[in-house]
């Protein structure tokens, strides 16, 4: 850290969010995701083409390419840490600003879920709301009344701010707490859980040749969000007033009510949003020619309005805030 004259990791961290949250992901600019895609796309190509009729050998390919997308995708990250020493801080610093800010979601996942909100406002055709609705779900979206498509925005909002931005973030705190030791810093743990999310939002799903070959990204990804996922469930309510001091059940009804979810953290994340702001998520979704009845969460509540979506999106960035709080005043306390 001397390129950085004595600046901490954790105010890069810091730094980086509030980039992510200026500006979000400029479509002008390659992402480190789309290259990891490409990769993701040209791999599973080659061993389709080798393993088709092989569950095992598909299997195998799996655990390569994940292998092979994550050890890379991190260790890209970590030979820029290193490469930043070499560099004056006014161009190292900035460099690993720019690519932590990649590794966040938080401004681009809001900015899809209010283009859905800001649809929804003429009434009298829903068209234009189902089409930005189906950019970021993966349910069918062309049949949706308006109550559905506001239960599928508020869902994946809970759930791909933990994925998108929570799980991210904790990887990056924890790279800040072991790069001055010389481990791996904040950029390189951010781009390897990248590589695994993006790895099971391409390949993991249960079909096809992904039943085999998608297996090892889509168990890394759930490991790698675990941890946070139970962090966010404990956390989220204290982030406004009116839950803090039922944090604790809160956080446990959350848990008993995602446990039944195919996914051990989508239930849990949506539950806890669900519990906090008092509306009911959870029911029937659609996926080409199949149902998928998922649990009610906060089962009884009001259903989510426009309003409630808002308010999600305030209470993942108060939580952000709150988080980064923490980490800082954690960090001040070790390195003084």
């Amino acid at each position: 850290m001397d390129s950085f004259s004595g600046i901490h990791p954790f105010l890069l961290v810091l730094a980086a969010a509030g980039l992510d949250r200026w500006i979000g992901d400029p479509r002008w600019c390659l992402h480190p995701v789309v290259v990891m895609g490409w990769w993701i796309t040209q791999l599973r190509s080659f061993a389709e083409r080798w393993f088709s009729h092989s569950p095992l050998g598909l299997r195998l390919a799996g655990c390569c390419i994940t292998l092979l997308l994550v050890l890379g995708s991190g260790g890209c990250g970590w030979w820029l840490e290193q490469r930043s020493h070499d560099l004056p801080w006014v161009l190292g610093w900035p460099l690993l600003l720019v690519a932590l800010a990649s590794a966040l979601a938080g401004r681009s996942l809001e900015q899809a879920v209010q283009a859905v909100l800001e649809a929804l406002k003429n009434e009298t055709e829903l068209g234009p709301a189902r089409q930005a609705l189906s950019w970021i779900v993966g349910r069918d979206t062309q049949d949706l009344s308006r109550q559905e498509i506001l239960r599928a925005a508020a869902e994946t909002a809970s759930e791909n701010a933990v994925d998108g931005l929570f799980a991210p973030l904790f990887w990056m705190l924890i790279g800040a707490a072991l790069w001055p030791y010389g481990g791996p810093g904040p950029l390189a743990l951010a781009w390897g859980f990248k590589a695994a999310s993006t790895l099971d939002s391409m390949l993991g799903y249960r079909r096809g040749t992904l039943r085999w070959l998608g297996t090892a990204g889509a168990r890394l990804d759930d490991l790698l969000v675990w941890l946070p996922c139970r962090l966010v469930t404990v956390s989220l309510p204290l982030a406004q007033p009116s839950t803090a001091r039922r944090a604790l059940p809160l956080a446990r009804r959350a848990l008993l009510e995602g446990k039944p979810d195919p996914s051990p953290n989508a239930g849990v994340s949506q539950a806890i949003y669900a519990q906090c702001l008092g509306i009911q998520l959870g029911g029937v979704n659609r996926y080409g020619d199949q149902s998928t009845c998922k649990p009610l969460l906060a089962a009884g509540a009001q259903a989510p309005e426009p309003a409630d979506v808002e308010r999600l999106l305030a209470l993942s960035r108060r939580l952000e805030g709150l988080w980064l709080l923490v980490a800082l005043l954690v960090g001040a306390a070790v390195h003084r």
